[in-house]
């Protein structure tokens, strides 16, 4: 390394490391703040309190609306109940969700980052109390650079207790999902609890409490694998938070600007009052273009707004834009928003096909089922009247929250085939009537004989139908009898 290099090295360490920047976002009054209030009470306002509402399945059956029971491997969601086997549920919804995205970047950016992500709530939520605490931008800056007396720690106890309260009632709300919502709260009260319980409350309190209190921004600009797609994902099309550089260049003071248009000169409408900079959740200069930092939450659309009717000029410097238009306006063209296009059409198409073959498998399903085992060693006994007789381990599913009866069949064999259930006495025409519990699967050794004096080919293909008694519900399963 030469003398040059080592000195060029020295002079830059802080660009290559520097440290995070200290953001204190200014509270801001408009159209989107509203609009992110509205979702955020609607959304952690179901988050704490659906695990309360209650659902009568009828007796025996979990009466919370919403449930994750892992110890009875099922989950509920009100009239609808998800069994192991249907994991393809959670798959097509994981299909849903990332499509849904993908969508929303393609009609309006990042509208997930700035409205909907949990992070973003949560932030929110911290923010509003440290501004009822501490104040809003300027006094929370000269708090932070006060010198520690009571005032400034009596206010950040105060700060942190109550973030330290959201980030618990978030972790213990979190855990409700997973058991009877009531009964969980007075066991975690009474401390009769499962230490598991405890153990995820706290891990799901410090998350919350580091993540929405301390890191902030950082966890959307360096921890969040989205921006990165959501970059790749956009075009020249897609509605984003956009400065209109267009109408707002050149920038200057409000007095500066007003005194190059009395001189017949070009001046902008941007005053340079940092305001949308000031609000911004992330610390981001909107004026500098489309930035990864950005969360395209809308809030410096109304500090530009209340700006400029402050100052009478027309409102929307900052707003939902695409760059095509930009460049449209600047060419004397009229601005066009085509919301509608191939890449949206694709998405809803894939939404659509994805929710509608979801919702036929859901009304279509079984509640009922059947699994077929043949015996591997022997495969067949020769008995000594000719017959040939196949074993199989069959587990019988009932999904319903009451004991349901099935009657057995073998298809598919000669007339004068038996068919026995060991150790299920109940028979009706020589097909066997097997009980199976709630909720629950059963498993029954099976013996299929053929008639004696009839030659059974090698293999024979079977199907065995499992009838319900009530309803008349029928679930098959195909197999094979072998034969000599």
């Amino acid at each position: 390394m030469t003398a040059e290099t080592e000195a060029a090295n020295a002079e830059q360490p802080d660009e290559w490391f520097a440290s995070a920047k200290k953001i204190f976002p200014m509270a801001v009054h408009g159209k989107f703040r509203t609009i992110k209030w509205v979702i955020l009470f609607i959304t952690l306002g179901l988050y704490y309190f659906l695990p309360f509402i209650r659902y009568d399945r009828g007796p025996d059956a979990p009466g919370q609306a919403l449930l994750i029971d892992l110890q009875a491997r099922r989950a509920y969601f009100f009239f609808i109940e998800i069994w192991p086997q249907e994991v393809y549920y959670l798959t097509g919804l994981l299909i849903l969700a990332a499509v849904a995205l993908f969508l929303m970047n393609a009609v309006a950016g990042r509208v997930w980052c700035g409205y909907l992500c949990p992070q973003t709530v949560w932030t929110d939520l911290f923010l509003w109390v440290e501004r009822k605490v501490e104040g809003d931008r300027r006094e929370r800056i000269a708090l932070d650079n006060a010198p520690w007396s009571v005032n400034k720690i009596t206010r950040r106890a105060i700060k942190h207790f109550f973030w330290l309260m959201i980030a618990w009632w978030t972790g213990g709300a979190w855990v409700l999902y997973f058991a009877d919502a009531p009964t969980l709260v007075y066991d975690l009260a009474t401390f009769q609890a499962p230490w598991s319980a405890y153990l995820w409350i706290g891990i799901l309190t410090t998350t919350t409490y580091l993540l929405a209190g301390f890191m902030r921004e950082q966890v959307c600009i360096y921890m969040c694998p989205w921006p990165r797609i959501q970059a790749a994902l956009t075009d020249e099309k897609a509605l984003n938070v956009t400065y209109r550089w267009d109408r707002g260049e050149p920038r200057g003071s409000l007095k500066q600007n007003q005194a190059l248009a009395l001189k017949g000169l070009p001046a902008g409408d941007c005053i340079d009052c940092h305001q949308c900079e000031y609000v911004c959740p992330t610390g981001v200069d909107i004026r500098k273009g489309l930035q990864l930092d950005c969360i395209q939450c809308g809030l410096c659309i109304d500090a530009c707004d209340n700006v400029m009717t402050k100052i009478g000029k027309p409102t929307g410097l900052i707003a939902y834009d695409t760059d095509e238009n930009i460049q449209r306006r600047i060419d004397g063209k009229d601005s066009v928003y085509e919301i509608v296009r191939v890449r949206t059409v694709v998405y809803a198409a894939i939404i659509a096909v994805v929710g509608a073959i979801m919702l036929f498998a859901l009304l279509t399903r079984d509640f009922a089922g059947i699994n077929v085992l043949h015996d591997r060693n022997p495969i067949f006994v020769t008995q000594s009247d000719g017959s040939v007789r196949n074993g199989y381990t069959v587990r019988l599913l009932n999904k319903r929250s009451h004991a349901r009866h099935f009657m057995l069949h073998v298809e598919g064999m000669p007339a004068g085939t038996k068919v026995e259930a060991v150790g299920v006495e109940n028979v009706f025409a020589d097909r066997p009537i097997i009980e199976v519990d709630p909720d629950t699967t059963r498993e029954v050794r099976i013996l299929v004989t053929s008639p004696p004096g009839v030659k059974m080919p090698a293999s024979t293909p079977v199907k065995f139908r499992l009838t319900e008694s009530v309803m008349g519900e029928v679930v098959t399963a195909d197999d094979y009898f072998k034969a000599p």
